[in-house]
């Protein structure tokens, strides 16, 4: 109530919405920063190689640039298409199925979208002059998730965009999808593997060691071009490379273990 009283609709939708996607991405991603420079967690840790901390910050520095450069007048600039759509941050708060349903549609649209805008970026020009920028970080971390060409960030902005601007959800729903995405893509780019990461319980979920799989090969091989899950990827072929590791990876772990019981 206080924020409807005191912020009009501009205010909340996009200073609002900039300050959350602000607050919760550099919280999420900062982290891994420090974990990685204090060798923490080590074994999770699913590249060996670490990147040096004048790398990291010049990351930091670029993305600043890039979300008040970019991102920000994106938000100011879409507010009118998500008012026209029907977007509105009055009482009263929608209920919990209409948010579920909506949070579940944008995922599933979003993550087909992403897939082929991505697939596109990784033909020989573009990657050359666009999405070349995003893989500068072959042992990726939290904070790389965003960390891309200005193009690219309208590019495939556009998939996350896409759900909110077609349904004119309330301004609760829209904040938490771009909660839940920005969560979903520093996970996604940390580096680690852990023990409770999502991947280990939400079944067709990507996660961190999927899309490490896509940074450190070679832009012509690379695979996983999903954001989310990994059904896109199965049903076009385009993981084959990663499921053929990883059955390498397990049959090395059995042997091991039948080794240890000899």
């Amino acid at each position: 109530m206080y924020l409807i009283t005191n912020f009009s609709d501009f205010q909340l939708a996009c200073l609002g919405s900039f300050f959350i996607h602000e607050s919760v991405f550099f919280l999420s991603g900062l982290p891994f920063i420090w974990l990685e420079r204090a060798g923490c967690l080590s074994k999770y840790k699913i590249q060996a190689k670490t990147n040096s901390p004048a790398s990291e910050e010049r990351c930091i520095i670029r993305l600043l640039m890039y979300h008040f450069g970019v991102n920000l007048p994106l938000m100011i600039f879409s507010y009118p298409v998500f008012r026209y759509m029907g977007m509105r941050s009055s009482l009263p708060l929608p209920s919990w199925r209409v948010v579920l349903t909506q949070i579940i549609f944008y995922f599933i649209l979003e993550d087909f979208v992403f897939y082929w805008g991505h697939r596109i970026l990784h033909t020989k020009w573009l990657y050359k002059h666009v999405h070349s920028v995003h893989h500068e970080y072959a042992t990726p971390f939290g904070l790389t998730s965003e960390y891309a060409h200005p193009a690219e960030i309208l590019f495939l902005g556009f998939a996350t965009i896409l759900g909110p601007a077609v349904t004119g959800p309330h301004l609760i729903t829209l904040w938490l999808w771009m909660v839940l995405r920005v969560l979903e893509t520093v996970e996604a780019h940390c580096g680690y593997h852990f023990p409770w990461s999502p991947s280990n319980f939400l079944p067709l979920y990507g996660g961190a060691d999927f899309h490490d799989y896509h940074h450190r090969l070679l832009y012509t091989k690379s695979g996983n071009y999903s954001s989310t899950f990994t059904y896109m990827d199965w049903v076009f072929g385009t993981d084959i490379g990663y499921r053929k590791l990883k059955a390498l990876k397990n049959a090395e772990v059995e042997y091991s273990s039948e080794q240890k019981k000899h």
